[in-house]
């Protein structure tokens, strides 16, 4: 039986948490009311039918240095506002948050995918037919209410919301978080993104950890390893934002939001009320129950008339995963096996026995076609 003084101290500290997540709560509140908005669904008309209450978000990471100062634009050698005006898509992920809100999927799409961009009005007014090009050429020439189309076109996956972030924006996210933890097996001394690293584990402030996702020519496998660098990164933020470091602390959640409020842009219909709610109903949301994983491939090199070396979707098995998220079901698959029974004969004083043994209870088995990886993972784990 406890003690009135170790009740009091219980007491207290429950009051103490529930104070602090209170304050959080609010403070979230306050600041999502800063969003800056941008038409992401502009003219789209046809689309796919949505197939249930699960979530849909198109994240991009645009490569503009908006935002970013002068000290950061030297350290990360990306030039200056003026030099590389206007934006590109340096990352897309689809993440897709399941209907109980219990599970969440981060599925990177490759930059150079092979898409058709349809019929289009450019910034002159005029008309452009549709043509073949990479996936970030549709951002590049109609923002994001034509990457949009596209992507839904490709998929048959309804998009629910947008949200884009810029350099700037990343760069201060990952200070607020008091930096991020990343590993490689290896030495990385990558001249385009500047990233001198040892092999090792490394917390990594916000430029850091700006170069280390956008380098891909140090070990061979150019966008695809990249990919994957990110979405190991992108599991430890979902480990650091979640963690009770981070929950239970409102002066770091308050920097944290203030710095992604600051740099991010969202569709309009995405208002605070949904983020809190979101938020909300994904706060008991595992880490070992968010699976990161890049869309499947056929042809990392495929040749395409104008446009180089561009990336196939496998036609099997990517059809199959957005059938899945449509469905929301999940992206791996548990067989259990029955329990297996087995025989032995032999002889005992002339006669012949048999006897049977059964496995008590059944095993289950995970099937993971798509290669996918949970954000639990050890940091050091191998590239798939």
């Amino acid at each position: 039986m406890k003690s009135p003084r170790q009740v009091r101290i219980i007491t207290s500290l429950s009051l103490g948490v529930v104070l602090v997540s209170a304050f959080a709560w609010l403070t979230l509140g306050h600041v999502t009311g800063s969003l800056k908005r941008v038409d992401a669904f502009a003219g789209l008309k046809t689309r796919p039918v949505k197939a249930s209450t699960a979530v849909n978000y198109l994240l991009v990471g645009s490569d503009t240095r908006e935002g970013l100062t002068p000290a950061e634009l030297k350290s990360l050698r990306v030039g200056s506002t003026k030099s590389a005006a206007g934006k590109r898509s340096d990352t897309i992920l689809l993440v897709h948050i399941s209907k109980a809100r219990d599970k969440a999927t981060l599925i990177s799409l490759p930059r150079d995918t092979y898409v058709e961009i349809p019929e289009r009005i450019d910034s002159n007014g005029k008309t452009v037919a549709a043509t073949h090009a990479k996936l970030n050429a549709s951002f590049n020439w109609g923002g994001a209410p034509l990457l949009i189309q596209v992507i839904e076109a490709k998929t048959n996956l309804r998009i629910d919301h947008y949200i884009e972030i810029n350099f700037a924006g990343f760069a201060h996210m990952v200070d607020a978080l008091g930096g991020i933890q990343v590993c490689s097996k290896v030495n990385i001394n990558d001249p385009k993104s500047h990233l001198v690293m040892s092999a090792g584990v490394h917390t990594l402030n916000g430029i850091e950890a700006l170069k280390y996702v956008r380098t891909r020519d140090f070990d061979g496998m150019g966008d695809l390893g990249r990919m994957q660098r990110q979405q190991q990164f992108m599991s430890s933020v979902l480990r650091k934002a979640t963690s009770s470091s981070v929950l239970l602390n409102p002066l770091k959640l308050v920097d944290f939001f203030n710095a992604a409020m600051s740099t991010v842009q969202t569709d309009a219909q995405l208002n605070s009320g949904d983020l809190l709610t979101l938020v909300k109903q994904m706060r008991n949301l595992s880490a070992s129950k968010i699976r990161t994983l890049t869309v499947p491939i056929s042809n990392v090199n495929f040749s395409a008339s104008g446009l180089g070396s561009t990336v196939l979707w496998d036609p099997v098995l990517a059809p199959e995963l957005f059938q899945r998220l449509r469905d929301d079901v999940a992206v791996v698959d548990t067989v259990i096996n029955a329990p297996t029974t087995t025989g032995s004969t032999g002889t005992k004083k002339g006669v012949v026995t048999s006897s049977t043994k059964a496995t008590p209870t059944p095993t289950a088995t995970i099937v993971d076609k798509f290669n996918t990886r949970t954000a639990s993972e050890n940091p050091c784990g191998a590239l798939k």
